[in-house]
């Protein structure tokens, strides 16, 4: 099996088989994050294709770091691609009152542990502004500030956003719970 630094110096050298081993050890954790992003598989899909083509692309900025930083620069790389995905395609609205008239930013009660998969494919039925902040402040942990600049949205939407998605997610979670609970 390639290290980490083998894969890295591989790749940057177009060696087929460090290419091979860089897309078999990242492509699950990658494809969860696009999933995340996208809301669907064949999305999904597409965005892991075009994230690995510019990681081929890019390889020669990496500068391994210790263990886990090629992991990072690929995560970072397929942020980037997925943001840039969602902005492509207009998925990323203001928010109005009457998306979210029924969603309360005032319970903060945890909704009860469901598997990461049944909690990633519940993030995926999220409104994509939602979707997006969710993952940014959550799971990649960005400020609002930087959420804000790199959406084209105020610092206080980001907020918002994010309360918001919250409380959506933990209703979809409630829900779940309840019709799945035997």
């Amino acid at each position: 099996m390639m290290t980490e630094p083998d894969i890295a110096e591989g790749c940057k050298r177009h060696d087929p088989e460090a290419r091979k081993a860089l897309y078999e050890c990242f492509a699950g954790c990658m494809m969860s994050l696009c999933l995340r992003y996208t809301g669907n598989r064949e999305e999904a899909e597409d965005l892991l294709h075009d994230g690995f083509l510019k990681a081929f692309n890019a390889i020669d900025m990496f500068t391994y770091r210790g263990e886990g930083s090629l992991g990072a620069w690929l995560r970072r790389i397929f942020t980037n691609q997925a943001i840039s995905f969602l902005n492509a395609r207009k998925h990323l609205v203001e928010l109005t009152e009457s998306m979210t008239e029924n969603i309360s930013d005032e319970d903060e009660t945890e909704p009860p542990a469901l598997p990461a998969s049944i909690v990633t494919e519940l993030i995926g039925t999220l409104p994509p502004g939602y979707r997006a902040v969710l993952n940014l402040y959550l799971i990649e942990g960005w400020s609002h500030r930087d959420i804000a600049r790199c959406l084209n949205i105020r610092e206080s939407t980001s907020a918002s956003q994010y309360l918001r998605a919250r409380a959506a997610l933990k209703k979809k979670i409630i829900n779940y719970i309840n019709t799945h609970d035997s």
